[in-house]
């Protein structure tokens, strides 16, 4: 089991009136290596805050979290940086490329905080060129469109080998052909290297390319449709 989720609960106090209000409710979810899973729901049910949660962007009110059978919500700071650095890889819906940096400087930054960190470069490479976007490398992100940023921001997320790619409606700023080859690659990538894929969006098109389809509403998790991994 890659990936494990018992009984997560999670709300925020109400910044107008103070009260608690829940957005999770004793949530729970397996993920096995190798699976794509599709998170659908309504806007506002809590989609981004368990991405989060599971990303260690935010810890739980309640409940346990296991990546690899270790209980991730026990972890130390230190340890928590180096899970969410090593152990997963984030897509967010903007890129968020620094205009500053080439492509190629984009794509290293993750590999910064690892003085061990063994061909790098090389790595980069490879995966840029796998991507198509060898001739943009030393390029800065605003002569790039949108989709090759988003594309840059996959590789970004994939060059420290992470187990989990963590996509939060990672097609949300591109058009239908964009959207569509952003998640064909992605799920290229899943199964190719068999990495584990759990995206959060609002196409029911591009959620059903996944292996599974989970909905999130009134702070359950529901599962709508199950396809075997080939």
């Amino acid at each position: 089991m890659l990936l494990k989720l018992e009984n997560i609960s999670k709300g925020y106090a109400n910044p107008v009136s103070g009260n608690f209000q829940p957005v999770l409710n004793n949530v729970s979810l397996e993920a096995v290596e190798g699976e794509s899973i599709a998170i659908i729901g309504p806007s506002g049910s809590g989609k981004t805050t368990l991405l989060n949660i599971i990303g260690s962007l935010d810890r739980p009110d309640s409940g346990s979290l296991y990546f690899r059978n270790r209980e991730i919500t026990s972890f130390s700071t230190r340890e928590i940086e180096r899970y969410r650095n090593k152990d997963i890889g984030f897509v967010f819906q903007m890129h968020y490329l620094l205009p500053q940096c080439t492509l190629l400087e984009n794509v290293l930054l993750p590999t910064l905080p690892d003085k061990n960190a063994k061909d790098a470069r090389g790595r980069a490479e490879k995966l840029i060129k796998r991507v198509g976007l060898w001739e943009h490398k030393d390029k800065k992100p605003q002569l790039l469109s949108g989709g090759e940023c988003q594309r840059a921001a996959v590789v970004r997320a994939l060059i420290n080998n992470p187990g989990l790619i963590l996509a939060d409606e990672p097609t949300g700023a591109l058009d239908h052909e964009n959207a569509l080859n952003l998640i064909n690659l992605l799920l290229e990538i899943n199964r190719e290297d068999n990495l584990t894929l759990l995206m959060v969006t609002h196409s029911q098109e591009l959620a059903e390319k996944m292996n599974k389809i989970l909905k999130l509403q009134d702070g359950q998790l529901v599962v709508i449709n199950t396809v075997q991994k080939s």
